[in-house]
């Protein structure tokens, strides 16, 4: 029903960003990696899954689109919602599930938040055929290249930098982007800072 949103994030919580687009608030269930790359006050073009039950209507958002093609993948899986499935990929990167699920790999998914061993097996044999490594390395290498052109772009910004010293120092991905998305009131160069006071978030 929505595809995507195009809006100015005027709001950032724990797991959700409020998108302002013509005078209406839209809330937007996100993984920390995402939300990590967001700021209020900035223009974002966000994908989305209108996800409705009985008792509620909710939207998830990815800021890649193939991020969006992975989770309705996850759908697909019996046993697996919306709060599960941006769960793994708060854990673990589209590119990485992919060559997880080909190489029957259930330690790399069973490190996903709420996933068991049994969960992660169901996964594996309901995606594999779904699957191709072709299209794994191709996309990977897509990801690469735009990964490094917005590096460049994000050169002076060192909360990336931080956050991946607080990965290299044994804390998930989403637990260390959360600390570092916290940090507001040190300078975005000055990386040890960072550091320091995300380290108290902890």
């Amino acid at each position: 029903m929505i595809s995507f949103i195009r809006g100015i994030a005027s709001e950032i919580t724990e797991n959700t960003v409020i998108i302002e687009n013509h005078g209406i608030g839209y809330e937007i269930f996100m993984t920390g990696g995402s939300l990590s790359r967001i700021h209020v006050g900035e223009e974002y073009k966000i994908h989305t899954y209108f996800h409705v039950r009985e008792d509620a209507m909710q939207l998830y958002g990815f800021l890649a689109k193939d991020d969006l093609q992975v989770f309705r993948l996850l759908l697909g899986v019996n046993g697996v919602g919306p709060k599960a499935a941006v769960g793994i990929l708060s854990g673990i990167t589209a590119d990485e599930l992919r060559f997880a699920v080909l190489s029957e790999d259930v330690k790399t998914i069973s490190k996903a938040p709420g996933i068991g061993k049994k969960t992660a097996q169901k996964l594996i044999l309901e995606l594999k055929d779904k699957l191709s490594v072709e299209d794994a390395f191709e996309r990977k290498l897509a990801h690469e290249q735009e990964n490094a052109a917005a590096g460049l772009a994000e050169a002076a910004d060192g909360r990336q930098e931080a956050a991946q010293a607080l990965i290299a120092l044994g804390y998930s991905s989403s637990d260390a982007l959360r600390a570092v998305r916290l940090v507001t009131e040190v300078p975005g160069d000055d990386v040890e800072a960072i550091l320091k006071a995300a380290l108290k978030n902890l």
